[in-house]
């Protein structure tokens, strides 16, 4: 726990350091950068940098659990930290980066607010780091730990075994070892991170759900992320790491990848299941479909899944498949251009329509797919109430949402 004196600092403080911390995450990851351009080039995401989502996620995660510690009535802190700890782990971080990132942290904390970092002030918001960073240390030791690897040791090489086009954007590739051996265990839901050596030199690394996770074979499936115009009218470049791998790489390749993490695990039990998607968002349910005819489930299931139109739906014939395979199953399609096919009770135009679904009791939702959409779903649901325990989801990309962004 954080010192009472410090605690109360903290309580003090936080409303001027939270209304600061947008200019002083940008500005520390500058420092950080200048000083260490290792990171930006083979750590962190280049575009989500670009882009600012990076920067905002740590501002809104540090706010966050600051905020968490110090209430009237202090919240648990483990969902938000199990979630960054899982990413840290699928990059291989390890304990003395902390000390890295409270050199630049606290640098831009005093650039930007001066003198109003009195000593009590720096000692306080220094104790909450270490307490956030000495959380998230232990959690990250005890992922490596249940891997069976030392802190950072989670990269292996894999063989390209089948390439096969989903849509006209995604690509699912088959991966196994390169000596044949078993793959490690992988939880339904988790992700792996892919390196990508790119023309300049730079190693940059992505993850991808796993929609198959057995010990002979992994598959992934990788959506090309393409140039666009953002709202103010800025030009966003297209995703380097998926487009290299979608012009790039084929069967006999390797690729060099991490072990499975991911705090998005299906819960087993009996309890019925609601699993909702949007778009390649359905890598995660997919895994999960996988482990449930697997083990040959009699649990009730339903799949919502949106898409843009039938022609662009990753994964179509396999969703359809599994659902099937499982006698408590039942699969929903919504499109935004259902085309000339009619409207059935099966498949239908427009967006989720969840007042059309039966929401059981004691239901687990896992979502996953643009955070407005997960926000809608999770909103209603919680309007039907389903508790929000009950809710899980997966985001792609810095997790801005968990923040309270």
């Amino acid at each position: 726990m954080l010192s009472d004196t410090s605690a109360q600092v903290i309580r003090d403080t936080l409303p001027a350091v939270g209304a600061a911390i947008g200019e002083i995450t940008p500005l520390f990851y500058q420092k950080m950068f200048s000083a260490h351009p290792e990171l930006i080039r083979d750590l962190f995401n280049r575009g989500n940098q670009a882009q600012g989502d990076q920067p905002l996620a740590l501002a809104g995660s540090i706010a966050a659990y600051a905020t968490m510690l110090v209430t009237d009535n202090p919240h648990p802190t483990e969902q938000l930290l199990a979630r960054i700890a899982h990413k840290h782990a699928s990059l291989g971080v390890t304990k003395e980066q902390y000390e890295i990132v409270h050199e630049h942290l606290f640098a831009a904390i005093v650039q930007v607010l001066g003198d109003a970092v009195t000593p009590e002030v720096a000692s306080a918001w220094d104790e909450l780091y270490w307490h956030m960073a000495d959380d998230l240390i232990r959690l990250e030791q005890g992922l490596y730990s249940n891997a069976g690897v030392e802190p950072g040791a989670v990269w292996r090489e894999v063989i390209v075994a089948s390439r096969q086009q989903e849509s006209p954007d995604t690509v699912a590739y088959s991966l196994v070892a390169v000596d044949g051996s078993s793959l490690p265990a992988a939880k339904p839901g988790q992700y792996i991170s892919v390196v990508v050596p790119l023309p300049d030199g730079a190693n940059q690394i992505r993850q991808y759900s796993l929609t198959r996770g057995r010990a002979d074979d992994w598959a992934i499936s990788v959506k090309a992320i393409p140039a666009a115009i953002a709202e103010d009218g800025t030009e966003v470049p297209e995703g380097e790491v998926s487009n290299f791998l979608h012009r790039n790489v084929f069967e006999g390749d390797r690729l060099r990848v991490s072990l499975p993490f991911g705090d998005l695990v299906l819960e087993e039990g009996d309890d019925p299941l609601l699993l909702v998607s949007a778009g390649i968002g359905c890598t995660p349910m997919i895994g999960m479909l996988h482990y449930l005819t697997h083990t040959s489930s009699d649990r009730p299931v339903t799949v919502l899944h949106a898409d843009r139109s039938p022609a662009r739906q990753a994964h179509r014939r396999e969703l359809t498949e599994l659902v099937a395979a499982l006698p408590g199953a039942a699969l929903r399609h919504w499109y935004e251009d259902l085309g000339v096919r009619p409207a059935t009770d099966e498949t239908m135009p427009g967006r989720i329509e969840l007042e059309r679904i039966e929401v059981l009791p004691d239901t687990h939702a896992y979502l996953c797919g643009p955070l407005p959409f997960m926000d809608q779903v999770r909103s209603e649901l919680l309007a039907r109430g389903l508790p929000e325990a009950n809710i899980h989801y997966e985001v792609f990309g810095p997790d801005k949402w968990l923040a309270g962004l």
